[in-house]
């Protein structure tokens, strides 16, 4: 156990393109210590990239995300977080909040918003269809697709996911020249919600919104902060992760066509394969959600001592060889459910029953109604977004 800081690396480790891991992650994972790293804003922290510790991180209370609200801490933006959100607090805040809407998340609600999903997904590929042979289809299929759940499930007027879809965008940026940017979306996307709660207390409806703004108004079980606050963290969660995977497992599947072909052979294999793709898949373009020790924690071969702060990058954990044998191979035949990319602890994701159900019914009805589906360009010639806390194709380009 050492209490003394290795060399510290700039991190990231390099330039995010495509969906490959930096060799570096693979050095971190083997090194007998948690590499020390100076992120691109605050001071230096701790990364952590082994399964297991990432688990303690993301599970032990003495690693508090409150502690850092305010604070100009190792980061992957450049805004500072100020806003106390669901995903920065701690319990017992974060439990009171998290049992507030976690009825309208779980595999019964979720299966009641099947066939609601299965005709947006139907609807926007007979709009594909209609349109000839060949498509983009980050346009027309993996942006829109979870934007209209979201919005359907949360009681957002669809006629206005334009707007919040180019509020997500900016916030998402990791370019410390879109500071202003990110504020103004931030501040557009809440004044926007605290708009939409007016509506819903003069008009209640059947929908998440109306519950939440409900439980305020009657119980008190949040503040109004809180309330708008929890709607942005739905609006974004909801959208921006599950548009990028859509697009991930798609450039990923028709990259290496036999992947393709197997789940058009034998589509009952979707879910399987959904589970392997998420373990495979880096989401997040790097570490962030920093966290901070409370107080001294021996952690992965080092004593990371109180107020040290620390970062976790699952996408690095779930290619850890102690847990996943051939981690950098994706093999349909593997049980990938281990995963930890929907997170461990009081902060696995809340929504991580509609994002596998929005996953296997894309996968399913594509594979079922475009079986010839191809790219219509070489795959090193597929563009990818860049400077995005999220990893994500901006274009692609397929026939069938």
């Amino acid at each position: 156990m050492t209490a003394v800081d290795n060399q510290i690396r700039a991190y990231p480790f390099g330039p995010q393109h495509g969906l490959d891991e930096d060799p570096a992650y693979e050095e971190a994972r083997r090194a007998r210590t948690l590499t020390r790293v100076q992120m691109p804003y605050g001071g230096p922290g701790w990364l952590v990239t082994r399964y297991d510790d990432i688990k303690v991180v993301l599970s032990d209370p003495r690693f508090s995300r409150t502690a850092t609200l305010g604070k100009d801490v190792a980061r992957s933006t450049p805004a500072i977080e100020t806003d106390m959100s669901i995903l920065s607090m701690d319990p017992p805040d974060h439990t009171r909040l998290r049992r507030l809407v976690a009825q309208a998340f779980t595999m019964r609600q979720v299966e009641r918003l099947r066939p609601a999903i299965d005709d947006i997904i139907n609807d926007l590929l007979d709009r594909i269809e209609a349109d000839g042979t060949t498509a983009d289809l980050a346009r027309s299929l993996t942006w829109p697709l979870p934007v209209r759940v979201i919005c359907h499930l949360l009681g957002v007027p669809i006629a206005d996911h334009a707007r919040f879809a180019q509020w997500t965008d900016d916030i998402m940026s990791v370019a410390s020249e879109d500071l202003e940017l990110i504020v103004k979306a931030r501040d557009g996307l809440i004044a926007y919600l605290a708009e939409l709660i007016a509506q819903r207390r003069a008009e209640p409806a059947d929908d998440l919104l109306s519950g939440l703004v409900l439980a305020r108004d009657q119980d008190e079980r949040l503040s109004e902060q809180e309330l708008v606050v929890f709607g942005m963290t739905l609006l974004l969660a909801g959208h921006e992760t599950t548009a990028n995977q859509v697009g991930n497992f798609l450039y990923l599947l028709l990259s290496r066509p036999e992947r393709w072909q197997r789940l058009v052979d034998d589509p009952s294999l979707v879910p399987q394969a959904v589970e392997e793709l998420l373990r495979y898949t880096p989401l997040a373009a790097a570490g962030n959600f920093p966290r901070m020790a409370i107080e001294d924690v021996e952690l992965g071969g080092t004593l990371v001592r109180a107020g040290d702060v620390v970062v976790v990058h699952m996408a690095a954990g779930n290619r850890d060889a102690s847990v996943f044998e051939r981690p950098d191979e994706i093999d349909f035949d593997r049980d990938a459910r281990a995963h930890i990319a929907f997170g461990h602890g009081a902060h696995h994701c809340l929504g991580h029953q509609l994002a596998r159900a929005e996953l296997q019914m894309v996968l399913t009805a594509l594979v079922r109604r475009f079986p010839g589906l191809r790219l219509a360009v070489p795959a090193d010639e597929v563009p990818w977004r860049t400077e995005r806390l999220v990893n994500g194709v901006s274009a692609l380009p397929v026939t069938w």
